[in-house]
């Protein structure tokens, strides 16, 4: 199966990190699991998010008691050592799952990057009424394609802004949430760039290998999520992510 372009980026810099004497020295062992919805989110006070929905779960990786995470619809659990869980093949959601969660974990231990485990509870909606903070601020009021249906998001943000939301499950494409008809994200990228003033995208494709496009488009994007976080440090995306720990 085809490599992800992303990961071909990526991998000077995780060689680089292999470097470092401390990691090179150890024999690190790592752990990835899956976790259940109420570990991933608690009682966030709605019922839609796709991981409650089975859709989507929240695999897990943990070096020497520092977290990182990644959401995949290929779940399972990892051991090894971080060298061989970095050099999978990333051909499939797991590999990658497995990658990208190792991958926030080491640089979450290294004090490269912050916000490496997903928010909970009540913190999605303070999250969403942060984002239109934010959009509001640095882009004033943009018309919006959303890649991925967050619900708390798309919720907020329609009340806000125009916009428009792409999701590539095929019990989401078609229906309407909260006055928007959900797209389908196998889609002609130049004519929504060309609709768009701003890309507001799931760190989730770069695990299910749609995040190549995005990295090419000329209209600004912010990705957001705990997934992308090593990932838009290492290659200079910009991510929101402000109440995650």
């Amino acid at each position: 199966m085809e490599v992800p372009e992303v990961f071909k980026m990526l991998q000077p810099h995780i060689e680089k990190i292999l470097k470092v004497p401390d990691l090179s020295k150890a024999n690190v062992s790592i752990s990835c699991k899956t976790l259940t919805p109420e570990e991933a989110i608690g009682s966030p006070g709605r019922s839609d998010f796709p991981l409650q929905k089975g859709k989507e779960k929240l695999m897990q990786a943990v070096i020497d008691g520092f977290i990182g995470q990644a959401f995949t619809d290929m779940p399972g659990n990892y051991e090894g050592t971080l060298h061989d869980a970095l050099h999978l093949p990333p051909v499939n959601n797991y590999n990658r799952a497995v990658i990208i969660a190792t991958l926030n974990a080491l640089c979450r231990k290294l004090g490269k990057v912050a916000n490496t485990v997903h928010c909970k509870d009540a913190q999605p909606g303070e999250c969403s009424q942060k984002l239109i903070e934010t959009i509001s601020s640095e882009y004033g009021k943009p018309r919006i394609a959303v890649i991925g249906l967050q619900p708390a998001m798309v919720e907020k943000l329609a009340q806000h802004f125009e916009i428009r939301v792409f999701d590539l499950d095929p019990e989401n494409i078609g229906q309407e949430k909260y006055g928007v008809t959900i797209e389908n994200g196998e889609c002609d990228l130049s004519a929504v760039e060309k609709w768009c003033d701003l890309f507001l995208a799931t760190g989730s494709t770069v695990v299910n290998g749609s995040i190549d496009p995005f990295l090419k488009v000329k209209k600004p994007i912010l990705f957001y999520g705990t997934t992308v976080a090593a990932l838009a440090e290492l290659l200079s995306l910009k991510r929101f992510c402000p109440v995650s720990s």
